[in-house]
């Protein structure tokens, strides 16, 4: 049996309640947008009147900070229901670690990121290079994506100055077909890199009941409120030079915590 309780289950907001939630939802995702915008401006202006280091945590508390206000709205409107203090225990710990998740769906690395302001994200070269996006992503140290030697090393890099790099060890959100605690089977890279920075792998579970933002959903469509996510932190798993034995582990190990804490 799991010794985890369940993702707790949706209830269903009342008719009245949803037809105001619907507009407010579209408030909500135009004022992101505006923090964004203003956001990628202050970064254009500080990028290059800070030193590399007092630019990562500044950008990387900003992006968290903005995110952390975002959520607490969407929470307090009745929107969603967002469990994720269990993050708030790595704040403490001063090593670099690879935060491995599940990733059911566009919203997960945002819960994540709201959680831990040393967070680093792996970004597509166009988006770090885009005139509008690509301030705040470099005044953070985002990594591009664009070279693969390039993006390990960079990678290795910032976990070896404590920063917290997130992974989603299935490369792309979970396919629909795998139901909603199902797993894409995980891509190589994320076991390497750890072997090389020498950092532990952290595991973060995700779970949802929503199929809000998961693939193919559009950013605009409301799902049943409120939404409901749950973060909590998983196993810790140590570098070993026989890395694609690990990264085997590593699902095998999902898939074990997400079936098991499946509503029962």
């Amino acid at each position: 049996m799991s010794t985890h309780p369940p993702v707790p289950a949706r209830r269903s907001a009342p008719l009245w309640q949803r037809l105001l939630l619907t507009p407010w939802m579209f408030v909500l995702l135009l004022w992101l947008g505006v923090i964004s915008l203003v956001y990628n401006l202050a970064a254009f202006v500080l990028l290059p009147l800070l030193s590399d280091t007092r630019g990562a945590a500044v950008g990387r508390a900003g992006i968290a900070y903005g995110y952390r206000l975002f959520w607490a709205c969407a929470q307090a409107s009745g929107l969603m229901r967002i469990d994720a203090k269990a993050l708030d225990a790595l704040n403490a710990d001063p090593q670099g670690l690879i935060i491995a998740a599940n990733h059911p769906s566009m919203a997960d690395a945002l819960l994540i990121g709201a959680r831990l302001p040393r967070t680093v994200c792996i970004m597509k070269a166009s988006l770090v290079d885009n005139i509008f996006l690509g301030a705040g992503a470099r005044l953070a140290r985002y990594i591009a994506n664009d070279s693969p030697r390039q993006m390990i090393r960079a990678a290795v890099e910032s976990l070896r100055g404590g920063g917290h790099l997130v992974l989603f060890p299935e490369g792309t959100r979970t396919e629909p077909a795998a139901g909603p605690r199902g797993l894409n089977p995980f891509r190589p890279g994320i076991t390497l890199i750890a072997l090389k920075a020498q950092a532990p792998i952290q595991t973060v579970i995700i779970e949802t009941d929503s199929p809000y933002l998961g693939k193919g959903w559009p950013i605009w469509r409301l799902a049943p409120i409120p939404i409901v996510f749950r973060l909590r932190l998983g196993q810790r798993f140590e570098p070993d030079p026989h890395h694609d034995a690990l990264l085997q582990r590593l699902e095998d190990y999902f898939r074990h915590e997400l079936a098991a804490g499946a509503p029962r």
